[in-house]
Protein backbone atom coordinates (compact mmCIF):
# COMPACT_ATOMS: atom_id res chain seq x y z
CA UNK A 1 0.00 0.00 0.00
CA UNK A 2 1.46 3.24 -1.07
CA UNK A 3 0.24 6.13 1.18
CA UNK A 4 0.97 10.06 1.25
CA UNK A 5 0.68 12.53 3.92
CA UNK A 6 -0.87 16.18 3.17
CA UNK A 7 -0.56 18.97 5.97
CA UNK A 8 -2.72 22.06 5.50
CA UNK A 9 -2.46 25.50 6.39
CA UNK A 10 -0.78 28.69 5.30
CA UNK A 11 0.98 29.28 8.91
CA UNK A 12 3.14 25.96 8.13
CA UNK A 13 4.38 28.31 4.94
CA UNK A 14 5.40 30.74 6.74
CA UNK A 15 7.14 28.52 9.42
CA UNK A 16 5.24 30.26 12.07
CA UNK A 17 4.83 26.47 13.38
CA UNK A 18 6.29 23.23 12.76
CA UNK A 19 4.54 20.20 10.82
CA UNK A 20 4.86 17.47 13.68
CA UNK A 21 1.83 15.90 12.79
CA UNK A 22 3.71 14.67 9.68
CA UNK A 23 6.55 13.89 11.19
CA UNK A 24 4.17 11.82 14.03
CA UNK A 25 2.10 9.99 10.84
CA UNK A 26 5.83 9.06 9.38
CA UNK A 27 6.30 6.64 12.28
CA UNK A 28 2.89 5.72 12.63
CA UNK A 29 2.28 4.40 8.72
CA UNK A 30 5.79 2.67 9.40
CA UNK A 31 4.65 0.59 11.99
CA UNK A 32 2.16 -0.54 10.02
CA UNK A 33 4.13 -1.43 7.32
CA UNK A 34 2.52 0.86 5.32
CA UNK A 35 4.65 2.76 2.36
CA UNK A 36 4.95 6.56 2.74
CA UNK A 37 6.37 7.70 -0.35
CA UNK A 38 4.97 11.41 -0.06
CA UNK A 39 4.78 14.44 2.22
CA UNK A 40 3.16 18.02 1.15
CA UNK A 41 2.63 20.98 2.87
CA UNK A 42 -0.24 23.34 1.00
CA UNK A 43 -1.95 26.62 2.22
CA UNK A 44 -5.31 27.61 2.55
CA UNK A 45 -5.87 27.84 -1.47
CA UNK A 46 -8.41 25.50 -2.34
CA UNK A 47 -7.17 25.33 -5.53
CA UNK A 48 -3.80 24.65 -4.60
CA UNK A 49 -5.31 22.12 -2.05
CA UNK A 50 -7.34 20.65 -4.91
CA UNK A 51 -4.03 20.23 -7.10
CA UNK A 52 -2.12 18.58 -4.35
CA UNK A 53 -5.16 16.23 -3.71
CA UNK A 54 -5.36 15.36 -7.40
CA UNK A 55 -1.91 14.49 -7.83
CA UNK A 56 -2.47 12.76 -4.23
CA UNK A 57 -5.32 10.97 -5.65
CA UNK A 58 -3.63 9.67 -8.90
CA UNK A 59 -0.61 7.79 -7.15
CA UNK A 60 -1.51 6.79 -3.17
CA UNK A 61 -3.63 4.29 -2.35
CA UNK A 62 -3.87 5.74 1.02
CA UNK A 63 -4.16 9.79 1.57
CA UNK A 64 -3.71 11.53 4.90
CA UNK A 65 -4.90 14.88 5.59
CA UNK A 66 -4.22 17.30 8.71
CA UNK A 67 -5.66 20.41 8.79
CA UNK A 68 -8.33 22.71 7.34
CA UNK A 69 -11.15 21.14 9.21
CA UNK A 70 -12.41 24.46 11.48
CA UNK A 71 -15.30 26.30 11.03
CA UNK A 72 -13.65 29.85 8.85
CA UNK A 73 -13.87 30.59 5.82
CA UNK A 74 -10.04 29.57 5.19
CA UNK A 75 -10.75 25.80 6.29
CA UNK A 76 -11.21 24.45 3.36
CA UNK A 77 -10.64 20.81 3.16
CA UNK A 78 -13.68 19.72 3.06
CA UNK A 79 -14.26 21.61 0.00
CA UNK A 80 -11.57 20.69 -1.57
CA UNK A 81 -12.24 16.50 -1.07
CA UNK A 82 -15.81 17.16 -1.42
CA UNK A 83 -14.83 18.65 -5.45
CA UNK A 84 -11.84 16.16 -5.63
CA UNK A 85 -14.75 13.16 -5.45
CA UNK A 86 -17.35 14.97 -6.95
CA UNK A 87 -19.70 14.95 -4.57
CA UNK A 88 -21.91 17.42 -2.67
CA UNK A 89 -21.70 18.54 0.80
CA UNK A 90 -24.22 18.36 2.91
CA UNK A 91 -24.81 18.36 6.58
CA UNK A 92 -25.63 15.42 8.23
CA UNK A 93 -28.50 15.86 10.92
CA UNK A 94 -26.45 13.10 13.73
CA UNK A 95 -23.27 15.38 13.07
CA UNK A 96 -25.42 18.13 13.90
CA UNK A 97 -27.01 17.29 17.15
CA UNK A 98 -23.17 15.84 17.92
CA UNK A 99 -21.54 19.43 16.90
CA UNK A 100 -24.02 20.99 19.01
CA UNK A 101 -23.80 18.84 21.80
CA UNK A 102 -20.18 19.73 22.10
CA UNK A 103 -20.59 23.36 22.45
CA UNK A 104 -23.77 22.89 25.05
CA UNK A 105 -21.17 20.76 26.89
CA UNK A 106 -18.53 23.91 26.95
CA UNK A 107 -21.64 26.43 27.95
CA UNK A 108 -21.38 28.07 24.67
CA UNK A 109 -23.57 29.16 22.09
CA UNK A 110 -22.15 27.43 18.82
CA UNK A 111 -21.80 30.07 16.13
CA UNK A 112 -23.55 29.12 12.44
CA UNK A 113 -20.21 29.08 10.79
CA UNK A 114 -19.52 25.72 12.80
CA UNK A 115 -22.25 23.70 10.83
CA UNK A 116 -20.33 23.30 8.15
CA UNK A 117 -18.42 20.84 10.47
CA UNK A 118 -21.15 18.86 10.35
CA UNK A 119 -21.12 17.98 6.88
CA UNK A 120 -20.38 15.03 4.68
CA UNK A 121 -20.10 13.72 0.89
CA UNK A 122 -21.86 10.82 0.29
CA UNK A 123 -18.87 8.75 0.45
CA UNK A 124 -17.38 9.93 3.37
CA UNK A 125 -18.16 8.43 7.36
CA UNK A 126 -17.10 10.72 9.99
CA UNK A 127 -13.90 10.25 12.47
CA UNK A 128 -15.16 11.34 16.36
CA UNK A 129 -13.38 14.02 17.85
CA UNK A 130 -13.63 14.06 21.40
CA UNK A 131 -11.18 16.88 22.11
CA UNK A 132 -12.56 19.61 19.74
CA UNK A 133 -15.74 20.60 17.72
CA UNK A 134 -14.23 19.11 14.23
CA UNK A 135 -14.74 15.79 13.60
CA UNK A 136 -12.56 13.64 10.74
CA UNK A 137 -13.62 12.39 7.57
CA UNK A 138 -13.15 8.53 6.50
CA UNK A 139 -13.68 7.82 2.71
CA UNK A 140 -13.14 5.18 0.23
CA UNK A 141 -13.57 5.54 -3.41
CA UNK A 142 -12.23 3.81 -6.28
CA UNK A 143 -10.20 1.82 -4.46
CA UNK A 144 -8.20 4.56 -2.57
CA UNK A 145 -8.65 5.20 1.16
CA UNK A 146 -8.16 8.95 2.49
CA UNK A 147 -8.90 10.12 5.81
CA UNK A 148 -8.86 13.91 6.90
CA UNK A 149 -8.06 14.43 10.55
CA UNK A 150 -7.64 18.39 12.72
CA UNK A 151 -4.21 19.74 12.51
CA UNK A 152 -4.61 20.73 16.39
CA UNK A 153 -1.67 17.49 17.28
CA UNK A 154 -3.53 16.75 20.51
CA UNK A 155 -7.10 16.05 18.48
CA UNK A 156 -5.53 14.59 15.64
CA UNK A 157 -3.31 12.16 17.88
CA UNK A 158 -5.88 10.52 20.15
CA UNK A 159 -8.37 10.63 16.69
CA UNK A 160 -5.43 8.73 15.19
CA UNK A 161 -5.11 6.10 18.00
CA UNK A 162 -8.73 5.44 18.63
CA UNK A 163 -10.27 5.73 15.28
CA UNK A 164 -8.42 5.72 12.52
CA UNK A 165 -5.34 3.18 13.25
CA UNK A 166 -8.30 0.12 14.15
CA UNK A 167 -10.02 0.82 10.68
CA UNK A 168 -6.71 0.97 9.18
CA UNK A 169 -5.50 -2.03 10.16
CA UNK A 170 -7.59 -4.79 8.33
CA UNK A 171 -6.17 -2.37 5.21
CA UNK A 172 -2.49 -3.67 5.76
CA UNK A 173 -2.00 -7.35 5.14
CA UNK A 174 -0.41 -7.77 8.36
CA UNK A 175 -2.75 -9.75 11.49
CA UNK A 176 -0.02 -8.06 14.86
CA UNK A 177 2.55 -5.67 14.27
CA UNK A 178 5.04 -5.41 17.72
CA UNK A 179 7.74 -2.67 18.06
CA UNK A 180 9.77 -2.22 20.87
CA UNK A 181 12.45 0.58 21.73
CA UNK A 182 15.97 0.78 23.73
CA UNK A 183 17.18 3.93 24.71
CA UNK A 184 20.82 4.19 24.90
CA UNK A 185 22.67 6.83 26.56
CA UNK A 186 26.61 7.04 26.34
CA UNK A 187 27.00 6.20 22.73
CA UNK A 188 26.39 8.02 19.22
CA UNK A 189 24.50 6.79 16.62
CA UNK A 190 27.05 5.28 14.29
CA UNK A 191 28.87 3.51 16.95
CA UNK A 192 25.44 1.88 17.86
CA UNK A 193 24.66 0.99 14.45
CA UNK A 194 27.93 -0.19 14.07
CA UNK A 195 27.20 -3.10 16.62
CA UNK A 196 24.30 -4.28 15.89
CA UNK A 197 25.34 -3.92 11.87
CA UNK A 198 24.34 -7.85 11.64
CA UNK A 199 20.69 -6.89 12.98
CA UNK A 200 20.49 -3.44 10.37
CA UNK A 201 19.51 -5.20 7.30
CA UNK A 202 16.90 -7.81 8.37
CA UNK A 203 13.70 -7.57 7.17
CA UNK A 204 11.29 -9.18 9.85
CA UNK A 205 12.18 -7.81 12.18
CA UNK A 206 13.76 -4.99 11.34
CA UNK A 207 16.39 -2.88 13.43
CA UNK A 208 16.81 1.11 13.06
CA UNK A 209 18.98 3.33 14.65
CA UNK A 210 17.88 7.25 15.13
CA UNK A 211 19.66 10.02 16.97
CA UNK A 212 16.86 11.79 19.33
CA UNK A 213 17.09 14.21 22.60
CA UNK A 214 17.16 11.59 24.72
CA UNK A 215 20.04 9.52 23.69
CA UNK A 216 19.97 7.08 20.72
CA UNK A 217 16.86 5.14 20.02
CA UNK A 218 17.36 1.37 18.56
CA UNK A 219 13.60 0.79 17.11
CA UNK A 220 12.69 -3.18 16.40
CA UNK A 221 9.58 -4.18 14.97
CA UNK A 222 8.18 -7.51 13.90
CA UNK A 223 5.65 -8.93 11.99
CA UNK A 224 3.94 -12.46 12.62
CA UNK A 225 0.26 -13.67 12.30
CA UNK A 226 -0.33 -14.01 16.00
CA UNK A 227 1.12 -11.80 19.30
CA UNK A 228 3.08 -14.63 20.10
CA UNK A 229 4.98 -15.31 17.22
CA UNK A 230 5.76 -11.36 16.87
CA UNK A 231 6.57 -11.42 20.41
CA UNK A 232 9.09 -14.02 20.38
CA UNK A 233 11.00 -12.47 17.50
CA UNK A 234 11.08 -8.96 19.46
CA UNK A 235 12.25 -10.75 22.45
CA UNK A 236 15.01 -12.67 20.51
CA UNK A 237 16.22 -9.69 19.05
CA UNK A 238 15.79 -7.39 21.87
CA UNK A 239 18.16 -9.88 23.87
CA UNK A 240 20.55 -10.06 21.66
CA UNK A 241 20.74 -6.10 21.45
CA UNK A 242 21.36 -6.14 25.14
CA UNK A 243 24.28 -8.76 25.10
CA UNK A 244 26.15 -6.30 22.95
CA UNK A 245 25.25 -2.93 24.62
CA UNK A 246 24.04 -3.49 28.48
CA UNK A 247 24.42 -0.82 30.61
CA UNK A 248 24.71 1.79 27.87
CA UNK A 249 20.86 1.28 27.45
CA UNK A 250 19.17 3.29 30.22
CA UNK A 251 15.59 2.41 29.31
CA UNK A 252 12.43 1.30 27.21
CA UNK A 253 9.65 2.68 24.97
CA UNK A 254 8.66 5.45 26.88
CA UNK A 255 10.94 5.52 29.61
CA UNK A 256 12.69 8.71 30.39
CA UNK A 257 16.09 8.71 32.32
CA UNK A 258 14.33 11.01 35.08
CA UNK A 259 11.66 7.92 35.04
CA UNK A 260 14.25 5.26 35.56
CA UNK A 261 16.25 7.56 38.17
CA UNK A 262 13.01 7.66 40.01
CA UNK A 263 11.98 4.21 39.75
CA UNK A 264 15.65 3.08 41.18
CA UNK A 265 15.91 6.09 44.29
CA UNK A 266 12.12 4.52 45.53
CA UNK A 267 13.49 0.89 45.01
CA UNK A 268 16.68 1.75 46.85
CA UNK A 269 14.13 3.79 49.29
CA UNK A 270 17.04 6.77 48.93
CA UNK A 271 16.32 10.55 48.54
CA UNK A 272 17.97 13.46 46.20
CA UNK A 273 18.66 16.98 45.91
CA UNK A 274 19.83 18.98 43.41
CA UNK A 275 22.04 22.48 43.09
CA UNK A 276 21.86 23.53 39.73
CA UNK A 277 24.08 27.01 37.77
CA UNK A 278 24.16 27.00 34.27
CA UNK A 279 21.53 24.59 33.26
CA UNK A 280 18.75 27.27 35.55
CA UNK A 281 16.61 24.49 37.36
CA UNK A 282 16.72 22.15 34.31
CA UNK A 283 17.51 18.63 36.37
CA UNK A 284 14.96 19.70 38.68
CA UNK A 285 11.78 20.11 36.25
CA UNK A 286 12.96 16.76 34.53
CA UNK A 287 12.78 15.04 37.78
CA UNK A 288 8.64 16.49 38.54
CA UNK A 289 7.83 15.46 35.75
CA UNK A 290 8.07 12.14 36.78
CA UNK A 291 4.83 10.83 38.59
CA UNK A 292 5.07 10.32 42.50
CA UNK A 293 8.50 12.10 42.46
CA UNK A 294 7.51 13.51 45.33
CA UNK A 295 8.69 10.09 47.19
CA UNK A 296 12.33 10.67 45.97
CA UNK A 297 13.28 13.97 45.37
CA UNK A 298 13.44 16.44 48.30
CA UNK A 299 14.14 19.95 46.09
CA UNK A 300 16.13 21.86 43.71
CA UNK A 301 18.47 24.68 44.28
CA UNK A 302 19.27 27.26 41.48
CA UNK A 303 22.20 28.80 42.29
CA UNK A 304 23.54 30.99 39.36
CA UNK A 305 25.24 33.71 40.76
CA UNK A 306 28.36 32.81 43.41
CA UNK A 307 26.35 34.62 46.47
CA UNK A 308 23.71 32.25 45.58
CA UNK A 309 26.29 29.29 45.94
CA UNK A 310 27.17 30.45 49.37
CA UNK A 311 24.34 31.27 50.66
CA UNK A 312 22.63 27.59 50.15
CA UNK A 313 26.49 26.28 52.01
CA UNK A 314 29.03 26.35 49.27
CA UNK A 315 32.35 26.88 51.29
CA UNK A 316 34.08 30.31 50.14
CA UNK A 317 37.33 28.81 50.10
CA UNK A 318 36.17 26.34 47.49
CA UNK A 319 34.63 29.92 45.53
CA UNK A 320 37.61 31.68 46.00
CA UNK A 321 40.53 28.31 45.21
CA UNK A 322 38.50 27.38 42.24
CA UNK A 323 36.20 29.49 40.82
CA UNK A 324 32.42 28.98 40.12
CA UNK A 325 32.96 26.70 36.94
CA UNK A 326 35.48 24.17 38.17
CA UNK A 327 34.88 19.93 39.15
CA UNK A 328 35.42 21.23 42.95
CA UNK A 329 32.39 23.86 42.84
CA UNK A 330 29.96 20.81 41.37
CA UNK A 331 30.90 18.58 44.34
CA UNK A 332 30.52 21.52 46.85
CA UNK A 333 27.44 22.04 45.09
CA UNK A 334 26.33 18.56 45.06
CA UNK A 335 27.50 18.27 49.24
CA UNK A 336 25.77 21.59 49.83
CA UNK A 337 22.56 20.66 48.23
CA UNK A 338 22.40 17.24 50.10
CA UNK A 339 23.05 18.88 53.73
CA UNK A 340 21.07 21.42 52.96
CA UNK A 341 17.22 19.44 52.05
CA UNK A 342 18.20 16.58 54.03
CA UNK A 343 18.61 14.18 50.89
CA UNK A 344 20.51 11.24 50.66
CA UNK A 345 22.01 11.92 47.54
CA UNK A 346 22.87 15.07 46.39
CA UNK A 347 23.60 16.24 42.56
CA UNK A 348 25.57 19.70 41.54
CA UNK A 349 25.82 21.05 37.92
CA UNK A 350 27.88 24.03 37.22
CA UNK A 351 29.51 24.76 33.71
CA UNK A 352 29.33 27.39 30.87
CA UNK A 353 25.75 27.81 28.88
CA UNK A 354 27.41 30.01 26.70
CA UNK A 355 27.66 31.54 24.00
CA UNK A 356 31.05 33.18 25.82
CA UNK A 357 33.64 31.63 27.83
CA UNK A 358 33.74 32.17 31.34
CA UNK A 359 36.56 31.70 33.15
CA UNK A 360 38.71 30.68 30.63
CA UNK A 361 36.32 27.57 30.18
CA UNK A 362 34.73 27.60 26.80
CA UNK A 363 31.07 27.53 25.92
CA UNK A 364 29.62 24.01 26.44
CA UNK A 365 32.03 23.18 29.09
CA UNK A 366 30.31 21.06 32.16
CA UNK A 367 31.16 19.91 35.35
CA UNK A 368 28.54 17.60 36.95
CA UNK A 369 29.23 15.90 40.76
CA UNK A 370 27.01 13.20 42.83
CA UNK A 371 27.83 12.55 46.36
CA UNK A 372 26.12 10.36 48.77
CA UNK A 373 28.25 10.87 52.01
CA UNK A 374 30.54 8.01 51.30
CA UNK A 375 31.63 8.27 47.82
CA UNK A 376 31.54 11.06 45.14
CA UNK A 377 31.85 11.37 41.00
CA UNK A 378 31.85 13.91 38.91
CA UNK A 379 32.14 13.62 35.59
CA UNK A 380 33.61 16.94 33.37
CA UNK A 381 33.49 17.50 29.61
CA UNK A 382 32.84 20.15 26.85
CA UNK A 383 29.45 20.11 24.54
CA UNK A 384 30.28 23.02 22.12
CA UNK A 385 26.67 23.88 20.85
CA UNK A 386 23.89 27.05 21.70
CA UNK A 387 22.65 27.39 25.04
CA UNK A 388 19.70 25.53 24.99
CA UNK A 389 21.41 22.62 24.02
CA UNK A 390 23.99 22.99 26.81
CA UNK A 391 21.39 23.08 29.00
CA UNK A 392 19.23 19.93 27.87
CA UNK A 393 22.78 17.97 27.20
CA UNK A 394 24.06 18.95 30.83
CA UNK A 395 20.83 17.51 32.45
CA UNK A 396 20.37 14.43 30.63
CA UNK A 397 24.29 13.31 31.49
CA UNK A 398 23.39 14.51 34.96
CA UNK A 399 20.53 11.97 35.23
CA UNK A 400 22.93 9.44 33.45
CA UNK A 401 25.10 9.94 35.91
CA UNK A 402 23.16 9.11 39.07
CA UNK A 403 21.83 5.91 37.38
CA UNK A 404 25.27 4.95 36.64
CA UNK A 405 26.40 6.45 40.27
CA UNK A 406 23.10 3.96 42.14
CA UNK A 407 24.19 1.17 39.83
CA UNK A 408 27.50 1.00 40.81
CA UNK A 409 28.52 1.22 37.42
CA UNK A 410 31.69 3.11 36.05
Amino acid sequence: MKSEIISVGTELLLGEIVDTNAAFLAQQLSLLGIDLYWISQVGDNRARLLEVLRRAWGRSDLIVVTGGLGPTDDDLTREAISELVGEEMAVDPELEKWVRGSFSRMGLNMPLSNLKQASLVPSARSVSNPFGTAPGWWLEKDGRTLVAMPGVPREMHRMWNDQVLPRLRPHTGVAVLITRTLKIMGKGESEVEELLHEFVNSSNPTLATYAKDDGIHVRMAAKATTREEAAGMIGELEEKAWAILGTFIYGTDDESLATVVGRLMREMGLTLATMESCTGGHLANALTDVPGSSAFFKGGLVAYASEAKTAWGVAQAVLDEYGQVSPQMASAMARAARERLGADVGVGITGVAGPGEAEGQPAGTMHIAIEDRGRERVSSSVYPRGRLDVKRVATLRALNLVRRFLLGLP
